[in-house]
């Protein structure tokens, strides 16, 4: 299958395509893979993500999916590469990995149905959706700061076309042991019909990533830390925790929390469920 990466080369982002162990640039130019700066795969407009998806995280938090995806949106901002460092600020705790498989769109899409989303999807690479979620108590529920702080959301390595997402085992590793173990045949919503649902009242334009959804068992992660997401097919991303340079300032608006609903989703529990049983540390 091609597989497409975003590199730095001489100080300047470049296309190059993969062969072996080796990237080749349109024009000729040849770096290895381990040697390379990696930029995200994609330049999106937009970085939508769904909610819930795979029936390990729904039977896990105790609960039951809506009749449709519900979505929140990641900023740009909050991009970052394979290799590239993932910022815990300091005051926070709570930081969580949830790897993913992350959709990436080639043409515009607009009013499309699941039938057609296939033809829209540019490829497919690894997203790991972190969430800081000393912030969950704020901003009414949107997960804005939880989900869209900088660094948050690696792509990488590459971008694969021509990937058949059914029957595809996900893992996410730290430090070598598995965390999460999960199968793209858990998702409840395909990725065809994710496209086509955020497609009926988006534009979704070349680039724009989706993030399909996480399997059970997203905890936090510490500085220091190494973690892998693996695909069958896409590869392995992989990123590295890190404290941020300063802490989050004391002297304007909403402050990290370590409420119960903070405690039960970081440890794999529910807001919906407090009372009812511990999270699990």
């Amino acid at each position: 299958m091609p597989e497409y990466r975003r590199i730095l080369l001489d100080g300047a982002a470049t296309q190059v395509r993969r062969e072996g162990d080796e990237l080749v640039s349109a024009d000729g130019r040849v770096v290895g893979v381990e040697d390379a700066v990696h930029l995200p795969p994609s330049v999106p407009s937009k970085i939508v993500a769904v909610h819930l998806n795979h029936r390990s995280r729904v039977e896990e938090f105790m609960t039951t999916l809506p009749d449709a995806p519900t979505y929140f949106h990641k900023p740009t901002s909050a991009l970052n590469g394979h290799k590239g460092a993932i910022v815990r600020p300091e005051r926070c705790k709570y930081l969580n990995y949830e790897g993913e498989v992350a959709i990436v769109i080639g043409r515009t899409a607009r009013n499309i149905s699941p039938a057609e989303a296939g033809d829209y999807i540019a490829g497919y690479t690894i997203g790991n959706d972190y969430g800081l979620h000393d912030f969950r108590d704020t901003d009414a529920g949107s997960m804005l700061r939880v989900k869209g702080s900088d660094t948050l959301c690696p792509l990488g390595p590459g971008l694969v076309t021509d990937w058949d997402f059914r029957g595809k085992r996900l893992r996410t590793l730290v430090n070598g042991q598995v965390a999460q173990d999960g199968s793209t045949d858990e998702m409840e919503w395909d990725m065809h019909y994710l496209v086509a649902d955020i497609a009926r009242t988006i534009t979704l334009y070349p680039g724009d990533v989706l993030l399909s959804g996480t399997p059970a068992n997203s905890r936090p992660v510490q500085p220091g830390d190494v973690v892998e997401v693996e695909v069958e097919g896409l590869g392995t991303l992989t990123n590295h925790i890190v404290t941020g340079p300063a802490p989050i300032r004391d002297d304007c608006g909403a402050q990290p929390t370590e409420s119960e609903e903070v405690i039960s989703t970081t440890f794999g529990g529910d807001w919906e469920f407090r009372g009812i049983r511990a999270p699990q540390r």
